[in-house]
């Protein structure tokens, strides 16, 4: 019997895996399976197979790895080429470790081919912004590139791990990839002229990597051996590269004539950025006196380089206080708590448990957003003990203001600031802990935590016992306002 297993598209790894299972069950030989990707003419092998396979056997995870990265490739007989190694598996268990084998050998070359594919894909996709149509929308980023395989599933998690907080999408003549800051999702391809040509920042970007380019370093075989010309017209940057490797010769030359230059003072931004002792506190009988103080409050380096403090929200006598880690960009640019990605996750959970947020104190253990710069991007850092420690005298003040009877700690960087010491989420997570001012703390897990997690059914289970968490700290409140 011979059959044809289709694919919906190029990157169908699920669709090659209930194939192959498929088949191995039926006891269909290579020879006698022909893979086919889209609408492409053949029979259809798409019904389960019910009679059980000939002989049971456990597939090394080796396999999997290298049949996840191969099948990747553009080859037009990579599903064919695991399929027999997968057969040949259940005959002989032996033949991955076989380094001379011909299959093998062809499939880790595909492989690495992939992985090279996909670091190149990380390296050189620059995003373009979409300046939004309407005030209050956000804007949206968009990137073209043309991967040699069929990589851009493999691709797009890299993007929406590091750009979290932003919308965009990377189109690709096969395949695109969105990120609405929450699902990451695929579709069909597009064409280059979806994406704009240039956007406000282009001209940042060139003159930064003109103030970076070292012409005393400058190696041309190594830089297109790892930056191929192919890559070129979709890099804003390379446009640079032709002058400055002509005037390269002439400031190395220039360089090594010039006097050296004397140790200069250090800059006014540099010195805002030295940990320095804040000025004794003054107003600290208010809410308002207290964000005065913390705007200008210089203890760590943090505060220089943020755009403004992000002091709590709420009513002043709020019966439920909430402490995450830090602002983030959209915080520390809005001047409010929770309004990134991680806040929507928080307000989806809030309403869940029942919790209205305009009745709680929103705040950070860490009142300016700690970053990085990442190209166009202000990357979030984890901010060090001794910064939440530092801080942790303003949290202090806003809980003696606010008085809150219960306070929720949103991760281990938030439970320090409130205890003063650190303690691991998995050991004192879904009870009530108390504090010496009378409150009760609970600590559970950051909500920017379920946005990383990799599948929607981990994110669901998760999801749920973060509304527990916040459900049994506000069951705190109303059973102790019902005793009082």
């Amino acid at each position: 019997m011979s059959v044809a297993v289709r694919l919906a598209h190029e990157a169908d790894l699920a669709g090659w895996r209930a194939g192959a299972r498929a088949a191995m069950a039926a006891d269909l030989a290579p020879e006698d399976v022909t893979w086919r990707v889209g609408d492409a003419g053949g029979d259809l092998f798409a019904t389960p197979v019910t009679s059980a396979p000939a002989q049971a056997f456990t597939v090394p995870r080796r396999f999997v790895e290298l049949a996840d990265s191969a099948l990747l490739h553009q080859d037009t007989e990579r599903f064919s080429l695991m399929y027999r190694l997968l057969w040949r598996l259940r005959c002989d268990p032996g033949v991955l470790t076989d380094a001379a084998d011909p299959d093998i050998r062809r499939a880790e070359a595909l492989a690495k081919a992939v992985h090279r594919d996909i670091h190149k894909t990380h390296a050189f996709l620059r995003f373009k912004e979409i300046e939004p149509e309407a005030a209050g929308e956000e804007s949206l980023y968009l990137a073209w590139f043309e991967p040699s395989h069929h990589t851009l599933e493999a691709s797009a998690p890299f993007f929406r791990d590091r750009f979290t907080s932003m919308r965009w999408a990377i189109l690709t003549p096969e395949r695109s990839a969105r990120w609405d800051g929450t699902v990451l999702s695929f579709g069909p391809g597009a064409t280059r002229d979806a994406v704009p040509a240039k956007d406000r920042l282009d001209a940042h970007w060139r003159a930064y990597y003109r103030s970076i380019f070292n012409p005393a370093r400058v190696k041309i075989k190594a830089m297109t051996k790892e930056m191929p010309k192919k890559y070129w017209r979709n890099m804003l940057e390379t446009r640079e590269v032709t002058p400055l490797l002509r005037a390269a010769g002439h400031r190395s030359a220039g360089m090594v004539a010039a006097e050296p230059t004397p140790a200069s003072p250090m800059t006014a931004v540099e010195a805002r950025r030295r940990p320095v002792h804040a000025p004794l506190p003054r107003d600290l009988g208010t809410l308002a006196g207290v964000h005065r103080e913390v705007e200008a409050c210089r203890r760590c380096p943090i505060g220089a380089l943020a755009t403004q403090c992000v002091f709590g929200e709420g009513p002043p006598a709020a019966r439920l206080m909430i402490v995450g880690e830090q602002p983030g960009d959209r915080e520390d640019l809005a001047g409010k708590p929770f309004v990134g990605p991680a806040g929507k996750v928080l307000d989806a959970a809030l309403s869940e448990a029942g919790i209205d947020r305009s009745a709680a104190c929103l705040t950070n253990a860490v009142k300016h957003f700690k970053y990085e710069p990442r190209g166009k991007r202000r990357q979030h850092k984890t901010p060090s003990t001794s910064e939440i420690d530092h801080c942790r005298w303003w949290l202090d003040q806003e809980r003696a203001l606010v008085k809150p009877k219960t306070i929720v700690a949103l991760g281990a960087s938030a439970a320090r600031g409130v205890l003063g010491q650190s303690v691991k989420i998995g050991e004192v997570r879904g009870r009530s802990i108390p504090l010496a001012d009378g409150a009760a703390l609970w600590v559970t897990v950051h909500p920017s935590y379920l946005l990383r997690l990799p599948d929607d059914r981990t994110r669901a289970v998760e999801m749920r016992r973060f509304v527990d968490d916040l459900r049994g700290a506000h069951h705190t409140i109303t059973d102790r306002h019902s005793a009082a």
